[in-house]
């Protein structure tokens, strides 16, 4: 099995890039739920599964939302690992911002478009993510 110059090689650069920003956010969201809660509904019988799903993961849902929106936003514009590991072959591995990297040598007015479009996408996912409520 072939990984390098793939479309898997290009999940495995976006993801190994953008993790770190997951992590980061879902780790601050368990220290800021700490245990107590963990703990009193294991002490009323709560099975281990059950405490995961019903406690803690309620608890981190807004931390794990929020790191999944940054790794995506990092992995969107990835350039550097995904050239590297992936290529860019056309139909293949080919993501938009390295589909703007060649159009900027052949037209400029194509390769601003698409930057154009990143910049929108990126608003877009933000905008559906954000808090209704906030401001």
């Amino acid at each position: 099995m072939q990984i390098a110059f793939s479309t898997i090689a290009v999940v495995l650069a976006q993801t190994f890039v953008s993790l770190p920003f997951l992590v980061v956010s879902l780790e601050g969201a368990l220290r800021t739920a700490g245990e107590r809660y963990d703990v009193v509904a294991a002490s009323l019988g709560a099975a281990p599964t059950t405490v995961l799903r019903r406690v803690t993961l309620p608890l981190v849902l807004p931390g794990l939302a929020s790191g999944a929106v940054l790794a995506f936003a990092r992995s969107l514009g990835e350039f550097g690992a995904t050239v590297t590991f992936a290529g860019s072959l056309e139909g293949t591995t080919r993501t938009l911002p390295l589909l703007i990297y060649n159009l900027r040598a052949t037209d400029s007015d194509a390769a601003v478009a698409m930057s154009l479009l990143l910049v929108v996408v990126a608003i877009l996912v933000i905008g559906l993510v954000r808090p209704r409520g906030a401001s």
